[in-house]
């Protein structure tokens, strides 16, 4: 297992450095990294993840590159426009109802991005279920008014329920992300019909193979995004994007833009708006430049104990799971 820690261009999800693993094996590297608040349950499928890109166990691409989308995280509207216009993609993801901030914030940043991507870009919204259910109504009606229309509206509230009732008082399709990789039952969204399109991405849901049964099952049109991975991890959802037998939306797999740095040699930048279905090669001295210090490895190293432990568990308790 090999630790690092990388920069962030700018403050995403709450945090300013990415930290993970990569774990060896006969088919190369896999990246192990759930976000530092995660307990063992939840990091597990992770691991799963890294697990199957190691034994390089994917399956074989229908395509040999996968459209993506430019993400944009809760920055002002003139970094929100710098962040498009070099992000190259037709497409652009915005973050929006970031806690200490307003819907005129988040309205000044859309507004930004629509001139970014001039006639014919798309864009797309993404809430992370912090609304209730009447803030998402009036919200989504202003943002979509502001983008000029919105391509989609990415988990506006947090159960699955609430989603349905979104979905059946808005106009503009919604997509489930934590309401898929988060639940007991990610089939769910598709029984409550709370969801138009669903957004996967490989770690949380436990790997490539493991997210295509659930595309295959789901029913609904896939997006497949990513956990701000190093371009190793991203390797995986490019993998998956790739064996999908349809692709209608451009991925959320540009997100190594939002890394300050990556431990590859050839990273997985969006060129047109388009990923290479490829695995990056892992540059020993980045590796070396970008390793996290011995408590961090040590911090680790308990980590993957404690997740080997609980799995070890479930495998005594239910011998065939």
């Amino acid at each position: 297992m090999r630790v690092w820690s990388l920069p962030m261009r700018t403050r995403f999800r709450g945090i300013t450095v990415r930290e993970g693993a990569f774990l060896g094996g006969d088919g190369g590297w896999g990246e192990w990294s759930p976000f530092l608040e995660y307990d063992a349950a939840v990091a597990e499928p992770w691991l799963r993840c890294a697990e199957e890109a190691a034994a390089g166990d994917w399956p074989v691409p229908v395509r040999d590159s996968v459209p993506v989308n430019v993400t944009v995280p809760a920055v002002g509207p003139e970094q929100a426009h710098a962040v498009v216009a070099r992000g190259g993609c037709r497409t652009a993801k915005v973050k929006v109802a970031e806690p200490g901030q307003t819907l005129a914030d988040d309205q000044a940043r859309v507004e930004a991005v629509r001139d970014a991507l001039g006639p014919g870009g798309r864009l797309r919204i993404d809430v992370n279920g912090l609304w209730d259910v009447e803030t998402a109504v009036a919200s989504i009606g202003v943002l979509d008014r502001a983008a000029g229309g919105l391509e989609y509206v990415e988990q506006p509230v947090a159960t699955v329920e609430d989603l349905a009732r979104v979905r059946r008082a808005v106009d503009v399709p919604i997509a489930a992300d934590e309401s898929i990789r988060r639940a007991a039952d990610p089939y769910r969204v598709r029984d409550l019909e709370a969801a138009d399109v669903a957004v996967l991405k490989v770690q949380p849901l436990g790997g490539v193979r493991a997210c295509l049964r659930i595309a295959a099952d789901i029913g609904l049109p896939v997006v497949v995004s990513s956990a701000l991975e190093t371009s190793v991890g991203i390797a995986a959802g490019v993998a998956l994007a790739a064996a999908l037998p349809e692709l209608p939306y451009a991925c959320g797999l540009a997100t190594v833009q939002l890394l300050g740095a990556d431990v590859v040699t050839d990273p997985l930048l969006p060129v047109d708006g388009e990923l290479p279905v490829r695995v990056p090669s892992v540059d020993e001295s980045l590796l070396a430049t970008y390793a996290a210090g011995p408590d961090r490895v040590a911090h680790w190293e308990a980590r993957l104990a404690e997740v080997l432990a609980l799995r070890s568990d479930r495998v005594r308790q239910d011998p065939l799971s």
